[in-house]
Formats: structure tokens, C-alpha cells, sequence
């Protein structure tokens, strides 16, 4: 099952990760949604989900929020990342213990959270986000 991770999820007080920049998609969504709804995209033009993303979509758990062009479904977010000694594809992580993981010290990772329609292949980039370890002192 993929991992519904945002920065604020990805860590805890025990946590050897630090968040160094987050960008939040939300208001391109917002276009997106809104240009649809008035007739400007078609639905071919924005739900165009990769086969891998929806296999990924599958496994995720659900969101709290409905899909905002079928409104039949709740959204499947969808974490990947990014970095040395990773594929050039990046890995899907499921779970915090794999995201720690993955983390070394001085390597820094790019995470990507994606939301997913299972149904209607609605697909758009959430937020992104760098995590860096934090040294065993600080």
C-alpha cells in the first residue's frame, strides 16, 4: 500500500528527517479544476493517469477528499522519491520506516506526492518536497 505522506506526516519527534522546502500545488489544481468545469479542458485533457500511477493509485489508501472531476471516489495520494542510489524512475514509498530508510546522512531526497483518481485517471502533482537527515547531535 503507498504511503499517504505529506512533510508534516514524514516526521516525528524522533525522526532523523528535516524538511527543507515545501511547495504546495494546490492553487495550479485550482486552475485546472476550474477550466474544466467551465469548459475550457476536456476531460481527456486531465484525466490522463500513467497505467504505472494508477497501479500505484490502487494499492494507496484513500484521502478525505472526493475526486474533483467524477466526485464519485475519494483521491489516492501517492508518494515518491527521488535520489542517489534510487532509480531514475524514483521509488514509491509505503511506509515511514522505508522513507527513514532510504534517508542517509548528507543525501538528500525529493519527495512528490501525487494525487490520484482510481477511477477517472484524474492525476495532478500535490506538493514537493525535500528532506535532508539531520546529523545524530543536532
Amino acid at each position: 500500500m503507498a504511503m499517504r505522506f505529506l512533510p508534516n506526516t514524514a516526521l516525528s519527534a524522533t525522526s532523523r528527517l528535516r524538511v527543507l522546502g515545501n511547495v504546495d500545488y494546490r492553487l495550479a489544481r485550482n486552475v485546472v479544476v476550474s477550466e474544466y468545469r467551465k469548459g475550457r479542458l476536456s476531460r481527456l485533457d486531465i484525466c490522463d493517469a500513467h497505467p504505472e500511477l494508477l497501479r500505484a493509485a490502487l494499492e494507496a489508501e484513500d484521502s478525505q477528499e472526493d475526486c474533483p472531476i467524477c466526485e464519485d471516489v475519494k483521491l489516492r495520494l501517492v508518494s515518491y522519491v527521488f535520489g542517489n542510489r534510487l532509480p531514475p524512475s524514483g521509488r514509491c514509498v509505503v511506509t515511514k520506516r522505508e522513507l527513514t530508510k532510504l534517508a542517509r546522512p548528507g543525501k538528500d531526497l525529493a519527495c512528490y506526492v501525487v494525487e490520484v483518481c482510481p477511477r477517472c485517471s484524474w492525476n495532478h502533482l500535490s506538493q514537493a518536497f525535500s528532506l535532508t537527515t539531520k546529523s545524530k547531535s543536532s
